[in-house]
């Protein structure tokens, strides 16, 4: 969808303040593409364009809204061939195709000792660089774990997981009362990639998970199977919702929402549709995944989003305003606020927002992560590894026994890719 945003009823006064990393007004053209196509996040980030706007009047702003799972397909043509100045994307490996094609811009001076940017956002730094450059700038980051339907836990007497042996308990007690344990929409196989994630964290740690990531580890390593193995204990028991691999992850949260499945291992972005679907705060908890071996430390997935400037765009020098302004203190406390994005702004003078989920991401990420912080699987593993894998996951979640013949077809890949 295109939209030209234009100013109307914004006081210059308030926002030239929020917006003006810039020393004048900015002139001439800025093209802006978006993958926040959910409702929240577009409306978030069109209020906040149109503060930029506000702020320079004469700059003609051109945002293209793109549905987030079209936007994976069409990113590397539309930086080919009809690039935007501005594009959110994400960081880590999902970074680096793109900067090895040479399609995002250096952003390094942004960043350069004593600036504010390299200051206030040093903690997500290693992930947006490569080859000891900078490629883009942060905005966002946000918590996955275990949403729960609290009252019904209290209805059957549930408490919080403390380990995987609690956690299929409570699993078996769902499963009784005649429930699902996890509502899962797997259509897009991202979703079982973050199963697979925690599994893996839990199971062998970090810097496993991490040696995979770079293609250290085989796929049929038995420290793999074991975590496919611990994934198969919830499969076999029926944890999960029937015909997930058909929906995709809203389809899957009505199941939540009506109380016929008790839990969702999703990021913090899931919270927002819950409470628009009627679920109330007293109704709906977050819980740490819980440990499975012992001695492993907890790590956990955070999901960092960015900007970055096209390597193709024409108007550079307004893309590093828009930049400066998006990563500003103010810019990221409003638009991670519960009432917008709903997660954690990543700039150190930011504000979290006084929202219950927020604060619990916040205390977990800050306190209680100390094995590390990982991207997700489709931003820590190359692109082509993780496609592989994803649709192993995918059928892996619907035919457990096809085991063997997905590892090996999964470490063929490997072999092909690193």
């Amino acid at each position: 969808m295109r939209s030209v945003l234009k100013a109307t009823a914004v006081s210059l006064a308030t926002i030239v303040a929020l917006a003006a990393p810039a020393s004048a007004e900015l002139t001439g053209n800025l093209k802006i593409n978006l993958d926040t196509s959910n409702p929240a996040p577009r409306a978030t980030m069109e209020a906040l364009i149109a503060k930029f706007q506000a702020a320079n009047p004469a700059l003609n702003i051109t945002t293209n809204v793109i549905d987030r799972e079209a936007y994976k397909t069409q990113i590397r043509n539309f930086l080919s061939a009809d690039a935007p100045d501005v594009l959110t994307w994400y960081a880590a490996n999902r970074m680096k195709p793109y900067v090895e094609a040479g399609l995002l811009e250096d952003v390094s001076d942004m960043w350069a000792d004593g600036t504010d940017i390299a200051k206030e956002l040093a903690s997500t730094k290693g992930a947006l660089t490569v080859d000891g450059k900078q490629w883009g700038v942060p905005y966002t980051y946000y918590q996955w774990g275990i949403y729960y339907r609290k009252d019904i836990y209290q209805e059957l007497g549930l408490s919080e997981p403390s380990n995987f042996d609690d956690m299929l308990s409570n699993c078996e007690a769902m499963i009784a009362s005649g429930r699902k344990c996890y509502t899962i929409g797997n259509k897009w196989l991202w979703t079982g990639a973050g199963w697979f994630d925690y599994l893996n964290l839990r199971t062998n740690g970090f810097n496993f998970h991490m040696q995979m990531a770079a293609g250290e580890i085989e796929w049929t390593d038995p420290r793999v199977r074991e975590t496919f193995a611990n994934w198969g204990k919830l499969i076999r028991m029926g944890a999960f919702i029937d015909d997930n691999q058909n929906k995709d992850w809203q389809q899957s949260l009505p199941f939540m929402i009506d109380g016929s499945a008790g839990a969702i291992l999703m990021g913090n972005f899931a919270v927002s549709p819950l409470r628009e679907g009627g679920l109330t705060d007293d109704q709906l908890d977050f819980h740490q995944f819980p440990a499975i071996t012992a001695g492993v430390a907890m790590a956990e997935d955070a999901p960092t989003d960015t900007f970055h400037i096209a390597a193709n765009a024409k108007n550079k020098d307004n893309a590093r305003a828009f930049l400066a302004y998006i990563v500003s203190a103010d810019a990221q406390t409003e638009m991670n606020n519960g009432a917008n994005l709903g997660q954690l702004p990543v700039n150190s003078k930011a504000s979290v927002d006084d929202d219950k989920f927020l604060n619990k991401g916040f205390e977990m990420l800050s306190s209680n992560s100390p094995g590390g912080v990982a991207q997700f699987f489709d931003r820590d593993f190359p692109a082509e590894m993780a496609q592989a894998a994803m649709e192993g996951f995918q059928e892996f979640m619907i035919y457990p026994d096809n085991l063997d013949d997905i590892l090996d077809r999964i470490e063929g890949v490997r072999k092909e890719v690193y």
